[in-house]
């Protein structure tokens, strides 16, 4: 038996009810809260020093050499829960799960910190919706060296259970910054920031911009765009030349292919 392991098995209980709220944005924001799923992400939330409030796991972590392994691990943190089965699936979010989840504090991000910095590579994202576009936003960004997002209004909460696994595990990695409006925007720009938005009409090839100093590139709503608002504040619009017949990309691959140029202009392909 773990040390100071908790066993619950009623939904009844408090902890399963405070994490069965999490699944509302509401209450995530309200508890700075979320939950993850599965042996790599709970894995990494470990690695990567995370303030874990909650780990549950149910027996049939216990099934696989994997979870068998894992369990080793999970056994040294005394915030451990187990719990029966049935419960265990009644709270997870996903289908043929693991076996076990946690659940993960966060904390927002000053965007004071942004300013009078120097070379840093930022996104902005302007009402985006779909929560695998975002997922991949996040993942592309740490896979190609950005140094934060900026998580516009009317945006879809990255603590979103679908946004956290489609992330990978790169959301724990990847600064997050949150603005309601764009006064932010016209203020990095006074701090040496040059923003790019993206735009089917936008004039210059993303290959043409040099991603040098202090940029920010834009990325719209999935069906308008990005807004005027941010258009008009931007030094560029840039577009993605498209030879084939495709209309148009979704977000996340537009935004993953831009933000490789950028990584590659900035010398830092490994």
């Amino acid at each position: 038996m773990v040390k100071n392991m908790i066993y619950i098995s009623s939904s009844k209980n408090p902890i399963i009810k405070e994490i069965k709220s999490l699944y509302k944005k509401k209450d995530r924001w309200k508890n700075k809260l979320y939950i993850i799923e599965g042996i790599k992400l709970v894995h990494e939330a470990i690695n990567y020093g995370m303030n874990i409030k909650y780990i549950l796991y149910t027996d049939k972590l216990l099934y696989t050499d994997e979870g068998t392994s894992f369990y080793s691990i999970l056994s040294k943190f005394d915030n451990l829960i187990n719990v029966p089965d049935i419960l265990f699936e009644e709270i997870c979010g996903t289908e043929n799960s693991q076996g076990v989840m946690a659940v993960v504090h966060f904390y927002i991000n000053d965007t004071l910190e942004l300013m009078n910095e120097k070379n840093k590579f930022l996104l902005y994202l302007d009402s985006l919706q779909d929560p695998g576009n975002l997922g991949t936003i996040i993942r592309s960004a740490e896979a190609f060296n950005a140094d934060g997002i900026l998580i516009g209004k009317g945006c879809v909460d990255p603590y979103n259970p679908k946004v956290v696994r489609a992330t990978m595990g790169s959301i724990f990695r990847i600064p997050l910054y949150f603005i309601n409006d764009y006064i932010i925007l016209e203020e990095l720009k006074k701090n040496n920031y040059r923003i790019y938005a993206t735009s089917l009409e936008g004039s210059i090839p993303i290959y043409d911009v040099k991603y040098i100093n202090n940029f920010i590139i834009a990325i719209g709503n999935e069906s308008q765009g990005v807004k005027d608002r941010v258009l008009n504040l931007a030094d560029a619009s840039i577009k993605i030349p498209m030879p084939g017949s495709a209309e148009s990309l979704n977000a996340g691959v537009a935004a993953s292919i831009i933000m490789y140029e950028a990584m590659k202009q900035r010398g830092k392909l490994s």
